[in-house]
């Protein structure tokens, strides 16, 4: 901590200071319950994109064991196209999901099981939500990091820079004030030695 003045203009200074932080705190504070509730809602969205999930793959279990033994599915689904936006959230970027296109990959009706087309409406279905699944956790991790970096700010406001702030205008009122009474007791002095010199 620098050393403070004892003067006039630092208690200006220092009560500009302690004004602009506590001016500051509350924008902090709302951030930090703005970030709160949104990555509430995001892990409330990420376990519902899980379920989802797990819900499609039990679907898929039941004859899967087909996939291996007559048809490739995994080589008829591609990702043709992936796109997301960058959305803002108490000022931190974060990716959006917008949506995902396929590649439209041919394969003969005749020579291929019928369960195919269910297989790959269902692969089509599982990769979308692995894809909106790993968006929403960066997500989390982005706003989890400024969350972090919000709280640092707010408990440096409200445990070292407003009571640091409050404790150096007590300090330079106390030495001003003891400096304003040695002066009235001075000119006192000096006044009564005056009088008694005039008589």
């Amino acid at each position: 901590m620098p050393a403070i003045k004892f003067t006039k203009n630092e208690l200006k200074k220092q009560k500009d200071a302690l004004k602009r932080f506590e001016r500051y705190l509350p924008t902090l504070q709302l951030k930090k319950q703005q970030l709160q509730m949104v990555i509430r809602t995001v892990e409330q969205q990420e376990r519902e994109k899980r379920t989802a999930r797990e819900e499609v793959r039990g679907g898929i279990d039941s004859w899967i064991e087909l996939f291996g033994e007559e048809q490739d599915i995994v080589g008829l689904v591609k990702i043709a196209r992936l796109e997301t936006e960058t959305g803002n959230i108490a000022g931190v970027d974060i990716p959006v999901f917008k949506s995902i296109a396929y590649e439209d990959i041919a394969y003969d009706l005749f020579e291929t099981p019928l369960w195919l087309d269910a297989g790959i409406a269902a692969m089509k279905n599982l990769i979308a939500l692995e894809t909106e699944l790993g968006i929403l956790q960066e997500q989390v991790k982005l706003l989890n990091q400024e969350l972090r970096i919000t709280s640092q700010r707010v408990n440096l406001f409200e445990k070292v820079k407003i009571p640091e702030t409050k404790d150096n205008i007590r300090k330079i009122r106390i030495y001003l004030g003891d400096q304003q009474t040695a002066a009235v007791v001075r000119g006192k002095i000096a006044k009564k030695k005056v009088v008694e010199k005039a008589s």
